[in-house]
């Protein structure tokens, strides 16, 4: 048995570590950036889904985000309560409700978009524009089905 250190044991090796920690850094510098909107980043997540599509059910937008519908009827109250959305029931199925941005929501999103994408450049401008393209690309690559 060596009695050299291992560096198996260093996180920075790990790639679930790489990944969570540089998500936790880039969730708090967007975080920071939508703050003076009311929002954050997960709120910015519905936002965009709704300001891309026409009016969706909540399952719809849990679905594109990739979260329960617990987790999003609750993210959805607070974006109502705060102006940002409507629901109302779909017409066609009154048991399912439709979500829509509202002309605040639309505001909101422009500024979000532009505070978020000024967040992100600045997150990635230690590797380059390049090699930034190149690092969403490959994360694609790796959570496609």
């Amino acid at each position: 048995m060596s009695s050299e250190p291992s560096t198996s044991a260093d996180p920075h090796e790990v790639l679930g570590y790489l990944l969570k920690h540089a998500a936790l850094k880039l969730a708090a510098s967007t975080d920071a950036a939508l703050e003076p909107l009311g929002i954050d980043s997960k709120d910015f997540g519905a936002i965009r889904v709704l300001a891309h599509r026409e009016p969706a059910s909540q399952l719809q937008v849990a679905q594109t985000l990739g979260i329960d519908r617990t987790t999003m009827v609750a993210l959805l109250d607070v974006l109502e309560r705060k102006g940002i959305v409507t629901r109302r029931p779909d017409p066609a199925d009154r048991r399912r409700n439709v979500v829509q941005l509202t002309e605040r929501g639309l505001q909101t999103y422009d500024a979000a978009q532009a505070a978020y994408g000024k967040a992100e450049s600045t997150f990635l401008a230690r590797i380059g524009p390049g090699r930034s393209d190149q690092l969403r690309r490959t994360l694609r690559t790796l959570v496609e089905d």
